[in-house]
């Protein structure tokens, strides 16, 4: 659960204390019905947490991004390959590593399966501006994956 609070929050010391208040709410304010998995439920709960952190950190207004300034993506399929050739724990550094609109787009549209009209509502955003925070951050993992794989190469 550390792992998902690290995702959006992008800082260890951040990710425990969610992981902390999210812990606390599930033993003081939650009933685990059993509708699915009880990790799924306990993720689903610390990614609300980390979201509500966020938000009360006032990150969400750098969520706006300048369209003018993002490269087209090199094919996914390319980097897909790429990346699963790179370590778990680097690839999850390098999504910790996001700006916090682009980190907390990717997390709910890759990890949560959420649609853009979802996390919209969810982020009080425009979907137009999920669509572009998840092509920035497709567009700056794409970047670090290449330039790591160049790294790796020269050794």
């Amino acid at each position: 659960m550390l792992a998902v609070c690290y995702r959006y929050v992008g800082d260890m010391d951040a990710a425990h204390d969610v992981l902390h208040d999210g812990f606390v709410k599930i033993f003081t304010r939650f009933t685990y019905r059993g509708e699915c998995p009880l990790e799924a439920w306990v993720g689903r709960v610390m990614a609300t947490q980390a979201i509500d952190y966020l938000r009360r950190q006032e990150r969400f207004s750098r969520l706006l991004v300048d369209e003018g300034q993002m490269p087209d993506i090199p094919d996914e399929a390319d980097i897909a390959e790429a990346g699963s050739q790179i370590p778990e724990e680097v690839l999850m550094g390098f999504v910790a590593e996001l700006p916090e609109g682009c980190r907390t787009v990717f997390n709910l549209y890759v990890f949560e399966e959420k649609s853009h009209k979802e996390i919209a509502d969810l982020l009080h955003i425009k979907e137009h501006s999920s669509t572009s925070q998840l092509h920035r951050a497709k567009c700056m993992l794409a970047k670090r994956i290449k330039a790591y794989l160049a790294h790796e190469r020269q050794k």
